[in-house]
C-alpha cells in the first residue's frame, strides 16, 4: 500500500504531507518496509503476473 492515499486519524491530513508526528512516523515506516515490488502499481503487478503465466504456458508446450 502506498502512503500517498492514506489519511491520518490523528490530524485528518494526508500521511504523505507529514503534518503531525504520527504522520511522519507512519510515512517513515511505510518507506522502510517497501520491498522489491513496493513501487509497482497494481496494474503493473497484474501485467507481470500475466506475462509469467504466458511464459510458463509457452515453456510447458515446448517441453
Amino acid at each position: 500500500m502506498t502512503y500517498d492515499r492514506l489519511v491520518c486519524a490523528n490530524c485528518a491530513a494526508p500521511v504523505s504531507e507529514g503534518r503531525c508526528p504520527v504522520c511522519r512516523a507512519n510515512r517513515e515506516r511505510l518507506q522502510q518496509t517497501g520491498g522489491m515490488f513496493a513501487q509497482l502499481s497494481p496494474a503493473m503487478l497484474v501485467t507481470l503476473m500475466l506475462l509469467m503465466i504466458a511464459l510458463g504456458l509457452l515453456l510447458h508446450q515446448v517441453t
